[in-house]
């Protein structure tokens, strides 16, 4: 007999439509119907844990109103979280020669990334900008909807493998290796750490009080939605980008398309007008 905890739960259709509407509503998540496998492997366990026969009866449970904690825990599984430092280079190397030179070395130069997933990309940020501007004044605001991220992003501890992009000097300034039991991971120095703020937030429903940025890493997230909410999301985003501020996107997201109060500096890189 096949124990409850390993038994694999099958979604059919119409199951799968229940849940492509609660992710679209909750977080704007386009869920195709070729993710179902995905859904099935990532939820499947957690409808063992509640002793459910099925994907309908699980949806039941965290489509109710009172359900908030329950459904967080679905969008945790659900999401995709797969990053690593210093991703897409050309970015940070835009933002070494192109943004920190001509920013006030006064007032504090803000940068927001938008779906920091686990850290990384806040991390690599708060890097740079310590390195580059250590005597001017720097904030890095990290942001994503799911909690069980944002707790791995607060504790900074990662494989040694993650870590292969980040820069030697960055690499033996910011970064310690682990022994005993942390044998094969890094943590970021406690300083650092101390300088990025993690926070929840909703990309489709954003509070009016967030910005103004600097700088808006949003990228690798808007693949994620379909057009109307990807235009929605980025019109949103942008309102918190001070005027001659700059959006990155990922290297294979465009912004093609959609009415924005940008220009576009090169592929994945706009600045709002100033």
């Amino acid at each position: 007999m096949v124990e409850l905890s390993t038994r694999a739960l099958e979604a059919n259709d119409d199951e799968m439509r229940l849940f492509q509407q609660l992710f679209k509503q909750h977080i704007g998540m386009h869920l195709p119907q070729s993710k179902k496998a995905l859904l099935c492997s990532r939820l499947s366990k957690r409808l063992n844990e509640l002793g459910l026969n099925s994907f309908r009866a699980y949806y039941e449970v965290i489509a109710a109103p009172t359900a908030a904690e329950e459904r967080q825990r679905a969008i945790d599984l659900i999401t995709t979280n797969e990053t690593y430092f210093f991703r897409e280079p050309r970015h940070f190397d835009f933002l070494r020669a192109q943004v920190l030179p001509k920013a006030s070395r006064t007032e504090p130069l803000r940068i927001w990334s938008a779906a920091s997933s686990t850290g990384e990309e806040g991390y690599s940020i708060a890097m740079l900008l310590d390195a580059e501007r250590h005597d001017a004044p720097w904030e890095v605001y990290g942001s994503d909807i799911s909690q069980r991220v944002l707790r791995f992003a607060r504790r900074g501890v990662y494989p040694m493998g993650r870590g292969e992009h980040i820069p030697p000097d960055y690499l033996k300034r910011y970064c310690l290796r682990g022994n005993g039991a942390y044998a094969g991971q890094f943590l970021v120095e406690q300083r650092l750490r101390e300088c990025v703020q993690f926070g929840q937030l909703n990309l489709t429903d954003l509070p009016r009080h967030l910005g103004p940025f600097d700088v808006i890493f949003l990228r690798n997230v808007i693949i994620y939605f379909d057009m109307p909410t990807k235009t929605q999301v980025v019109q949103s985003v942008v309102q918190h980008l001070k005027p001659g501020g700059w959006l990155l996107v990922g290297h294979s997201e465009s912004l093609h398309g959609m009415a924005l109060p940008l220009q576009m500096h090169a592929p994945s890189i706009y600045r709002k007008p100033a």
